[in-house]
């Protein structure tokens, strides 16, 4: 390993990328589910609370890094295209690089800032609902016209969430296409 590696921007787009991918398929499809399955409900949305906002926040900031770390094009004659922001906005690359990096970093926004907090709001809501009604969000029906509410808020905020977690992770999985044809 060279000092110019280190200063290259190359290594860095790369490691940005497999930190982003590696997280989001883990907390995805992995850690998630695991921990719905095997954790109490209260313990399962404690853990969750305190997960979403640092998730989100990479989800977030690894966008940036990759606009900010990616690599001119390179051929045979020497580099033939611009890095960092201006190669990201080339509009050469407006669908295959500009497109799935702003989809990652408005839908891990989008979750940090608004659905995020709103639906940890419901969250609470819906706790102190279960004191009033003396009885678990989740448990089996009926319920009192204010938690159905709650429940129905719950679902439609945690499915709007679940949606952009999921373009998230296509917009990945698509740019890692794109990286992976700059290698051939």
């Amino acid at each position: 390993m060279s000092f110019s590696s280190l200063v290259s921007p190359g290594p860095y787009h790369i490691i940005s990328y497999g930190t982003l991918l590696g997280t989001t398929f883990f907390h995805s499809f992995v850690g998630g589910i695991i921990a719905f399955q095997v954790l109490p409900r209260p313990q399962f949305s404690a853990l969750m609370t305190k997960i979403f906002p640092v998730y989100f926040s990479i989800q977030t900031a690894i966008p940036v890094v990759l606009a900010l770390t990616y690599p001119a094009a390179t051929s045979a004659f020497g580099s033939s295209g611009a890095a960092g922001i201006a190669g990201v906005l080339d509009p050469d690359n407006r669908w295959s690089v500009l497109a799935p990096i702003a989809t990652i970093f408005f839908t891990g926004l989008a979750n940090l800032a608004v659905i995020g907090p709103a639906t940890t709001k419901c969250m609470k809501e819906r706790r102190h609902q279960e004191t009033k009604d003396g009885k678990k969000s989740y448990d089996a029906p009926p319920h009192s016209q204010e938690m159905t509410a709650l429940n129905k808020r719950f679902s439609q905020l945690h499915g709007i969430s679940s949606l952009l977690n999921l373009g998230n992770f296509i917009a990945t999985v698509v740019y890692g296409f794109t990286l992976a044809s700059r290698l051939d």
